[in-house]
């Protein structure tokens, strides 16, 4: 396989491993009440119908952050590029998936209105974890 090929399926993987970890973000400030005392209404459950799509998407998104590191000299600054990258999926949610594909209304705000800090602040913290499985998986010379 040649090098392009490992850094798409590397990145891939962190990007699922990033959403895993955002998976179980979003579930404990759920479980915690944090969004509750936000006035968000955003406390799914973690069931495998719940979290088998966002683990996918979480994969898919990670396809993006490939093209901000695939090329040798551009393997710098990895969770500096996930954060970067993170904003595409919160653009995505919030400007698609809740006006469109859902009864959320713009921005999700009938879940709250502090509902596009909270889709903020969880895709950062796939963009974290992305860079860092990313830089992890890859190692100092890849």
């Amino acid at each position: 396989m040649n090098r392009s090929s490992v850094m798409l399926s590397v990145c891939f993987c962190a990007g699922l491993l990033g959403a895993l970890v955002n998976s179980c973000f979003v579930w404990l400030a759920g479980l915690w009440g944090l969004t509750e005392m936000a006035g968000v209404n955003m406390a799914p459950g973690m069931t495998l119908t719940w979290l088998y799509p966002r683990l996918v998407w979480g994969g898919l998104w990670g396809l993006a952050y490939f093209f901000t590191v695939r090329t040798q000299r551009a393997r710098r600054g990895w969770v500096r590029k996930g954060l970067w990258v993170s904003l595409l999926p919160t653009a995505f949610q919030l400007g698609i998936v809740f006006p469109y594909l859902t009864p959320h209304d713009w921005l999700g705000l009938k879940l709250g209105h502090a509902t596009p800090l909270f889709v903020l602040v969880f895709n950062f913290v796939w963009g974290l974890f992305t860079g860092v499985f990313c830089r992890l998986i890859c190692g100092r010379r890849s």
